[in-house]
């Protein structure tokens, strides 16, 4: 059996080196050159742990292959003998003037990839869609398949946490095919059977199935994105009533998380969340509502402007620790990218909270493990360090805006050594407040009452 990824963007890569990993030969296909060529030497164009590891290995042994040739693809697919799926792993990203989903390249794809498929074959659309998206694909591919070909087909959503892509792709908490045929009334299709041979593995490992139809697949992973920006949101909202009537939302999270109906994922109270998939995915979802004439999903709307707010509230708690004005002050900004173990800075809270601080006068300082480069091209009037010591140095206030384990070690007595003012700010709510206020510094938190060594 072979396989072909469409699409090598962050959920493409991930994907097409999984599945070498698994043991398949697998050949992607990018429209860009320079990012083919870089995966074609093994190097990643994105920070994912664990991820260069798996390219770079089996792109030695040519289980893995990159090209911008759909015509590669034929030829590639008329090789297998046991058959070929052909994943799609096109972006969606917001369209540039609404809040609807962009689907632009993912139907350019499925047009120039189809006249190339032959025979008995799977097609099997990975990236996060509106539902009735699948049934549009359908007719795409029979307009374009060429005689004698039959493509099927089949929903696989992606359910990759960045920073955990890798294990989330090869053990991940379930498997969903959308299939077109509603299950149970009649026996599984070839191409069914063909895909569960391709996670036979991961199956075999005790990881659930979910067969059902392509509309229920395709809002699976739209209604968990939405359901997790709910919980993320409905915990910052609470934080400013604990705020306002001294309350310690961190005490409170842990509280609830207790209830085993409640559980404490994605209950964390901080800046919020970010990134390529919750606020694009969120937005997506209540429009594709509103068109539908819900209004059921209304408050998804009140989900996002109360994660657009608590950013706001971050800055105006960073500028009431510099004493009400941060103007020609210094702000060591601890975090680029949007979480840790990742250089991905799409809607990044810690960068707009950064570049508000800048745009009300402060003279902001950014360090990030990883997303430096990015961030540094994203906004150029912000200032870099080389490092988190670095960027305290001579400065009002520190403000720890992406959770790596780094900033956590760091020993706030040595920086009491080098920084202007001893304010910590601390958007993700994980730092130690006992253990900065023994050294002397004064810890502030969205939903938590100051605490201070006095």
């Amino acid at each position: 059996m072979r396989i072909t990824v469409i699409g090598l963007g962050y959920l493409g890569v991930t994907h097409a080196a999984c599945m070498a990993e698994l043991g398949f030969e697998v050949l992607g296909l990018d429209s860009d050159a320079e990012r083919v060529a870089m995966l074609s030497a093994g190097s990643l164009p994105f920070y994912e742990p664990g991820l260069s590891e798996l390219v770079s290995t089996h792109t030695a042994t040519g289980r893995l292959r990159f090209t911008t040739s759909y015509a590669d693809i034929a030829e590639f697919g008329a090789a297998a003998s046991d058959g070929v799926v052909h994943f799609l792993c096109v972006g969606t990203p917001q369209q540039a003037h609404s809040e609807d989903a962009d689907l632009s390249s993912l139907f350019s794809a499925v047009e120039r990839l189809t006249p190339h498929l032959v025979g008995r074959c799977v097609v099997v659309g990975k990236s996060t869609v509106p539902v009735g998206t699948a049934a549009d694909v359908v007719e795409l591919l029979a307009a374009h398949a060429p005689a004698g070909a039959d493509p099927e087909l089949i929903w696989n959503p992606e359910f990759l946490r960045e920073g955990n892509a890798v294990r989330d792709t090869l053990r991940p908490d379930r498997i969903v095919f959308g299939v077109r045929e509603r299950p149970g009334r009649e026996p599984e299709s070839e191409g069914l059977r063909l895909l569960r041979r391709v996670y036979a593995e991961v199956i075999a490992a005790g990881v659930p199935v979910v067969v059902t139809d392509y509309a229920t697949a395709e809002l699976v992973k739209v209604s968990a994105n939405a359901f997790l920006s709910t919980k993320i949101s409905f915990l910052n909202a609470v934080a400013e009533v604990c705020e306002v009537t001294g309350a310690d939302v961190k005490q409170l999270a842990e509280a609830l998380a207790h209830d085993r109906r409640i559980g404490g994922g994605y209950l964390s109270p901080g800046i919020g969340f970010g990134g390529g998939c919750l606020p694009k995915d969120l937005r997506a979802f209540a429009a594709t509502a509103e068109k539908l004439g819900l209004e059921s999903l209304g408050f998804l709307r009140s989900i996002d402007a109360i994660n657009l707010a608590t950013r706001r509230r971050a800055v105006s708690l960073t500028v009431e620790a510099c004493g009400g004005d941060v103007a020609d002050k210094r702000i060591a900004v601890w975090g680029a990218a949007f979480k840790p173990d990742s250089d991905d800075i799409r809607d990044s809270p810690a960068l707009w909270i950064a570049a508000a601080l800048h745009d009300v006068g402060a003279t902001v300082v950014v360090y990030d493990p990883q997303a430096m480069d990015k961030a540094r091209k994203a906004h150029p009037q912000l200032s870099y360090a080389d490092s988190a010591t670095d960027a305290a140095v001579g400065a009002h206030a520190i403000v720890h805006l992406t959770e790596w384990d780094e900033f956590r070690h760091v020993s706030p007595r040595a920086l009491s050594e080098v920084v202007h003012a001893r304010n910590i700010v601390d958007g993700r709510n994980v730092l130690d407040a006992r253990d900065w206020c023994a050294h002397g510094w004064t810890y502030r938190a969205l939903g938590r009452p100051v605490v201070s060594a006095t």
